[in-house]
């Protein structure tokens, strides 16, 4: 209940930015912090969150955590101003930021390994539904009442997943024996939280600023690689470090967080790419543009019960090359959109993709943790999270930057092709100016007429290939990402790596 709570919020706020702008007397590009400062908090607290659970215990870590989003949601909701609801949705990020590595951690523990792939397919439901149904809901409710529902929509469940919490879970006798007091890591502490916020602040604001061009992401992305390449090397040689860098000398554990990466890269990239492509290119609303990503999110609700009954009798390296085979060809069968596909197209290219993504998100959490002690749970959590969540900021910051430049460029290359040399272009010219005086507009006013609609045709060319190049580098992700899956450590039929117990 809570990760889709959580998972929601972050897609569900996009849709209803215009409103939150003109109701709060801001600018849609001021009004992006709202966003931002959600993903900058989230970022931070991820990474931290196996060391805080560890810390104070997790059972107290998550039931804080979802407290802390449930008030910040009703804060949220109630603020007056801008910069109010910015600062709140910062508390409700480092709330929500936790609340996945415990959740995953909690099952990883709860459920001995054979049976640990039915309990993540039933908690993939919700991080992969939420995303899918997430601008369609916030769409219906911005409309329909008002942005700050949007919010307040929040608060039952987190009430609810509170008192449940209380009663269902407990930490296991391992870690309610090892809770002591540890030196506190500020200088690794510190370091992490300036270099990922940083960070997200660069993947976020960086192409509405152009990028290095500006002096404002140029300070950034200084800070950002100083401070992360300075917590690697602490962190690395601290006695009691806020991450566990170490973990990756795990081979297992190293390629499922690049598979994780890659496939937050493409959900959330394409989760992006596909409704911007039906509302800016042909006509959608924001509710419509949802509506096409839907019945993939139900298709994955079909399905993950059913993966996770598999994971138990197939090794898991197949099925992650199976998904991202399948994620892969649905990429390329993509790349063959066109200006005139209708509405039952573009849902059956989400569904073609969603069937990929169902075999990846419960084997590569299961694979995960195949051959790494236990204790070592809180962290691998943490570190899967932020793997998914910086891929996906890495995805939609990619696409935002490759559609206009590449529209760009195939611009230029059009231009290149019209004018008085070009047979092509002055038949088509001709054929514009005669059918506009024939519908009785004087001849000059017909020739701008026709530059015009030619222009426009133009534009809409460019910018329709610029997503096809788009398209095109997911998929070239993808499938360089298939041969790793062969690398993984060989564990048997339910994620327990040969020979554990």
């Amino acid at each position: 209940m809570a990760t889709f709570m959580e998972v929601l919020d972050t897609s569900i706020a996009n849709v209803a930015l215009p409103h939150i702008a003109g109701n709060l007397s801001a600018t849609v590009d001021e009004s992006t912090w709202v966003l931002t400062s959600y993903l900058v908090a989230n970022a931070i607290i991820l990474p931290i969150s196996g060391w805080l659970s560890t810390r104070i215990g997790r059972k107290r870590f998550y039931m804080i955590c979802v407290a802390l989003f449930g008030v910040s949601s009703l804060l949220c909701g109630m603020a007056p101003t801008l910069g109010t609801l910015v600062f709140c949705r910062i508390l409700q990020g480092l709330g929500g930021g936790g609340l996945a590595p415990s959740e995953q951690a909690i099952l990883a523990d709860t459920f001995e390994p054979k049976k640990r792939g039915v309990a993540f397919a039933v908690y993939g439901m919700a991080v992969v539904l939420a995303p899918a149904i997430g601008p369609t809901l916030g769409g219906y409710i911005t409309d329909h009442f008002s942005w700050r529902w949007v919010f307040f929509i929040n608060i039952p469940v987190a009430i609810l997943s509170l008192f449940l919490t209380h009663r269902l879970v407990e930490d296991p006798p391992w870690l309610r024996g090892n809770l002591k007091k540890v030196r506190v890591d500020y200088i690794g502490l510190g370091l992490i939280t300036l270099g990922l916020g940083s960070l997200q602040v660069v993947l976020d604001k960086g192409d509405r600023e152009d990028w290095l061009n500006s002096h404002f992401i140029l300070g950034f992305t200084v800070v950002a690689v100083a401070a992360l390449i300075g917590a690697v090397f602490w962190e690395y040689y601290e006695e009691h470090p806020i991450i566990d860098l170490k973990l990756f000398q795990t081979r297992t554990f190293s390629i499922s967080a690049i598979m994780m990466f890659t496939l937050g890269f493409t959900l959330f990239g394409s989760t992006v790419l596909i409704p911007q492509l039906l509302q800016t290119m042909m006509g959608y609303t924001a509710q419509q543009a949802g509506m096409a990503l839907s019945p993939g999110g139900l298709l994955l609700l079909c399905i993950m019960p059913l993966i996770g009954t598999l994971i138990q009798k197939v090794d898991a390296r197949y099925m992650i090359a199976f998904g991202f085979t399948i994620l892969a060809l649905s990429l390329w069968h993509m790349t063959g959109i066109t200006l005139e596909m209708d509405f039952g197209f573009a849902v059956r290219l989400r569904m073609f993709q969603s069937l990929g993504l169902a075999f990846l998100f419960v084997p590569i959490n299961t694979m995960s943790y195949v051959g790494v002690p236990r204790e070592k749970n809180n962290q691998i959590s943490g570190m899967m999270n932020l793997a998914r969540n910086m891929g996906g900021s890495v995805g939609i910051s990619l696409v935002q930057t490759l559609l206009s430049r590449r529209a760009q460029v195939h611009q230029v290359n059009m231009a290149a092709h019209t004018g008085a040399s070009d047979p092509a272009f002055l038949e088509g010219l001709s054929g514009l100016i005669r059918r506009f005086t024939q519908s009785g507009v004087a001849h000059d006013a017909a020739t701008q007429m026709a530059y015009g609609r030619l222009y426009g045709g133009m534009l809409r060319q460019s910018q329709l290939l610029a997503y096809v190049d788009t398209i095109w580098l997911f998929m070239v992700a993808v499938i360089c990402v298939i041969p790793l899956a062969f690398l993984m450590k060989k564990a048997a039929p339910g994620g327990a790596p040969r020979g554990a117990h």
